[in-house]
């Protein structure tokens, strides 16, 4: 099943429980605009090379559309849509006004020189300009995207209609208007989560191991809020290798990320200062941190990683989403039959979402806050978020997932009807 027909079957599952208005449903199935477009780079060897790039724009019925831009060689149109529509979906759960749009650019760009890819952006900013802006879609980093390369959009965008607008992207440098607490966001949102669900579950944090798959922006800041907060972090993996701990101690993140900038995640072995351990510790491959015993597993890196295939042997009592789309609809439905509880990426992640709408309400006013300030108001949004869902799981008796579905698809929905859609 591609990523948007997987998308899709949740959409259907979760409008035949609240009986969503047809007409309605039919408008969610289709996204409102879709831009594909080639964008031509000189190379620095001089040739010049063509690329595929997306913009999504799924619905706006709540506001400006909003989502990110990834780089990727396996970005395609199909996984770009359902990135759109959970975009949507998310924003509606946090209840912030904003809409879902997502992007993206068929490159490998570890494979590109800084310039190569500073000229591929400003290829692709040019190539949106006139369908994205404050009031019309802001888009944000995602995978292999980051503040520099919102700055280069900020830049571009600015030269193009003549005057300075920051607002335009979120996710950018301070100094270009971007807001403190950002980086962190999607990490720290997803910690907040975590924390409701413990108080919910009565679970005691410092009895509660988690195994996180990804270590890069979110994955990380995830490992350093949950360690912080009593967790007990066991195994952790990047694309590069992984760490598990065999005596379920639990490791700091800082540590882990030194061990890796030492001597690389390939052996396994865990260092605090110029002390290695590689007896008490081991490297194990992808598919066997996923299957790892434990309360609560992350899945952090990237989509589909939970399928039919491996859900049968998955131990945690709990998945978190980190990633967008990290398990199948069909191994969605497996867990749920295991009494596997999995809080789904548009409650768990949107965190990131939420501070980027906090960015871009800053640029509007022209208004900074303090981190202090941002982390305040993000804590509050996702407790919000987090009780909204729930109360939807226990009215309608069904998993998180099409709790988060309900709350999102009556909210747009309302929206869409207030507008004369019926």
């Amino acid at each position: 099943m591609n990523p948007f027909a997987n998308t899709l079957a949740q959409l259907k599952k979760a409008a035949e429980l609240v009986k969503l208005n047809p007409n309605i449903y039919e408008i969610f199935k289709t996204p409102q605009r879709i831009l594909q477009f080639s964008i031509p780079v000189k190379m620095d060897d001089g040739k010049w090379k063509v690329f595929e790039g997306y913009r999504v724009q799924y619905n706006n019925a709540r506001g400006p559309f909003k989502g990110g831009i990834r780089y990727h060689p396996q970005a395609d149109l199909n996984e770009v849509k359902a990135l759109a529509a959970l975009m949507t979906w998310k924003c509606a759960v946090a209840n912030i006004p904003l809409g879902g749009g997502k992007g993206g650019i068929k490159v490998d760009p570890e494979q590109l020189s800084n310039g190569e890819l500073e000229r591929l952006t400003r290829g692709y900013t040019r190539a949106v300009k006139d369908f994205i802006g404050p009031e019309k879609d802001i888009p944000a980093p995602d995978v292999n995207t980051n503040a520099v390369i919102m700055g280069w959009i900020v830049d571009e965008y600015s030269e193009l209609v003549g005057y300075p607008v920051p607002g335009v992207v979120t996710g950018k440098p301070l100094s270009l208007g971007g807001s403190l607490g950002r980086e962190a966001a999607t990490g720290q949102g997803g910690f907040h989560i975590l924390q409701e669900l413990s108080r919910k579950l009565k679970r005691d944090p410092k009895k509660t191991t988690v195994v996180i798959q990804g270590l890069g922006n979110v994955g990380y800041h995830f490992a350093e809020a949950a360690f912080k907060g009593g967790y007990k972090i066991i195994a952790v993996a990047d694309s590069k290798g992984s760490i598990y701990d065999k005596r379920h101690k639990g490791m700091n993140p800082k540590n882990i990320i030194q061990t890796k900038q030492k001597r690389g995640l390939m052996d396994g072995c865990y260092c605090v200062g110029a002390a290695c351990d590689c007896e008490h510790y081991k490297r194990v491959t992808t598919k066997q941190l996923l299957e790892l015993p434990c309360d609560i597993l992350v899945p952090a890196a990237l989509e589909e990683q939970i399928t039919g295939a491996n859900a049968g042997r998955i131990k945690a009592k709990v998945v978190l989403e980190l990633a967008n789309g990290p398990v199948t609809h069909e191994a969605d439905e497996k867990l749920n039959k295991k009494g596997i509880l999995v809080v789904p990426d548009i409650l768990a992640n949107s965190g990131g979402v939420t501070v980027s709408y906090f960015e871009w309400l800053q640029n509007l006013q022209n208004s900074y806050w303090s981190e202090q300030e941002v982390n305040q108001k993000l804590a509050g949004v996702m407790s919000k978020a987090f009780h909204d869902v729930w109360q939807q799981k226990e009215k309608y008796h069904t998993d998180l997932r099409t709790a988060a579905y309900a709350v999102a698809l009556n909210r747009v929905a309302e929206a869409m009807q207030a507008k004369g859609i019926s």
